[in-house]
C-alpha cells in the first residue's frame, strides 16, 4: 500500500490554504458528505462578514477529500469577498478538480443578515441536477 503524505494533517500551526488534499477512495464507498457550519466570508460590496453552512456531497471517483485540508480550504474564504452563489460554484469546481468525483453537489446557506437567508446550489458535471 502506498504511504500517504499530507501537508496539513498532523501538522501544527496550520494556516488557511486553497489546497485540497486527497486520498484513494476506499472500496465500496458510494457517497461522501462533508458539512461545516463554521464558514465565513465577506460581502464583496460592503465588506461585512457573512456566515455560511457548506454541504458537499459527491460520488467518489478515484479520490476522496481529506477533511483537515477541507477545513483549511474553507477557512481561506474568511477574508475574501464572495456572493453566496459564487462561493457555491467555486467550491464545487475546486472539489471536482481535486478529487475527480463522478458528480459533486455543493450547497451554501448563508445565515440571515437583514432578515434574509440565501441558499445556493452548484453541481458538476453540469448535467447533474
Amino acid at each position: 500500500m502506498e504511504e500517504l503524505r499530507f501537508k496539513a494533517l498532523g501538522q501544527k500551526g496550520s494556516q488557511p490554504s486553497r489546497s485540497l488534499e486527497v486520498f484513494p477512495t476506499p472500496t465500496h464507498v458510494k457517497k461522501v458528505v462533508l458539512e461545516s457550519d463554521e464558514v465565513t466570508s465577506l460581502c464583496p460590496v460592503t465588506g461585512q462578514p457573512d456566515w455560511e453552512t457548506v454541504r458537499i456531497e459527491f460520488e467518489p471517483g478515484p479520490y476522496c477529500i481529506e477533511s483537515k485540508s477541507l477545513k483549511l480550504y474553507l477557512w481561506s474564504f474568511r477574508e475574501e469577498g464572495a456572493f453566496c452563489e459564487a462561493l457555491a460554484a467555486r467550491i464545487a469546481a475546486d472539489v471536482y478538480e481535486a478529487c475527480k468525483p463522478r458528480w459533486v453537489k455543493v450547497n451554501v446557506t448563508q445565515k440571515p443578515r437583514g432578515g434574509i437567508t440565501i441558499s445556493a446550489d452548484a453541481s458538476l458535471p453540469e448535467t447533474q441536477d
